[in-house]
């Protein structure tokens, strides 16, 4: 299952920030929403079956707790998209120091215009 379809919609990203910095029950999950439990709960389906989220059930509650191992590939991919844009960035944020830097040194066009 592609893991960036997965987090394309706004609900599973929420539910994915609800989950990571704590276990949380389907019911807390669907409170902190304004759609319906059945929905949250295909939205926890998709979330389960890519393995974003781990569920268990404890006597007749179900607890949701999130796994980011498969986030790995896509921030791996990130990174290296990421990369390839350091090097020409960095040129240009040389570029802009260096003709700030010359600006400053060189006297102006209306002092120049004053001597």
């Amino acid at each position: 299952m592609d893991i960036a379809a997965v987090i394309s919609g706004p609900v599973r990203r929420d539910i994915v920030m609800l989950l990571r910095d704590r276990t949380m029950s389907a019911g807390e999950i669907s409170d902190r929403f304004d759609i319906s439990r059945p929905a949250v709960s295909r939205h926890l389906r998709v979330l389960r079956k890519s393995g974003l989220v781990i569920d268990e059930v404890r006597g007749r509650q179900r607890l949701y707790r999130l796994d980011t191992a498969p986030l790995a590939p896509l921030e791996e991919w990130l990174a290296q998209l990421h990369g390839r844009w350091l090097g020409p960035l960095d040129a240009l944020e040389t570029e802009v120091y260096r003709t700030r830097r010359e600006r400053r040194a060189s006297p102006s066009t209306r002092e120049k215009k004053l001597a």
